[in-house]
């Protein structure tokens, strides 16, 4: 069966990828299908992510998955939260996840309290109407480094160091990021629910 990613975010796609595979699904891009990004106007991953996915159904005919991901900081009150991916351009960078780690660092030079939390929420559809879309949560709480350590990974990965294995994300193999990452509880979560209401059979 095919799945559209409602997203053309390569390093999702990867990830996803391979979450999704042991249930058969092939996963594409809505890009691939040249669906435009859709808006996303709300203030929580959870209403983002149903927009995205009931925009891909729709535009597709496909049943689709949307994820809305972000860095939730305690000193900042939870931001940037949905607006992450474009949390450089408040401070005069352009878009970018190296741009968005200098931007967080230098916000966050004399701030002490470092605790943050990486947060997925997916959401799938098996068309724009759904009345019962599926929805996983995924959420990984660490600090937030001082300066970039590793090269794995993309995002805030260099800065996010995660007591549990005493590195930051971008550190750690990928397949042991993948499978304990924010999204890939996420999508652990949500595969698990793809099984039991999606592929279940009388």
């Amino acid at each position: 069966m095919k799945i559209i990613l409602a997203s053309n975010n390569q390093g999702k796609l990867l990830e996803l990828r391979a979450m999704f595979a042991p249930l058969g699904f092939e996963l594409i891009t809505q890009g691939e299908l040249g669906i435009p990004e859709a808006a996303e106007p709300f203030h929580t991953f959870v209403e983002n992510a149903l927009a995205k996915a009931r925009h891909a159904a729709q535009l597709s005919g496909l049943p689709a998955v949307a994820d809305d991901a972000g860095l939730c900081v305690d000193a900042f009150g939870g931001l940037p939260g949905v607006d992450t991916a474009y949390y450089a351009t408040q401070f005069g960078y352009e878009k970018g996840d190296s741009n968005n780690v200098r931007a967080l660092l230098e916000q966050m030079a004399t701030v002490e309290n470092r605790r943050a939390a990486l947060v997925s929420t997916l959401v799938a559809v098996r068309s724009a109407n759904d009345p019962e879309p599926l929805i996983a949560v995924g959420r990984v709480v660490g600090q937030i480094t001082r300066e970039p350590v590793g090269s794995n990974g993309f995002g805030f990965d260099p800065v996010m160091f995660i007591p549990e294995f005493g590195q930051t994300f971008a550190q750690l193999p990928i397949e042991v990021k993948n499978a304990n990452s924010h999204r890939g509880r996420a999508a652990q979560a949500m595969v698990a629910l793809m099984r039991e209401r999606w592929l279940q059979t009388t």
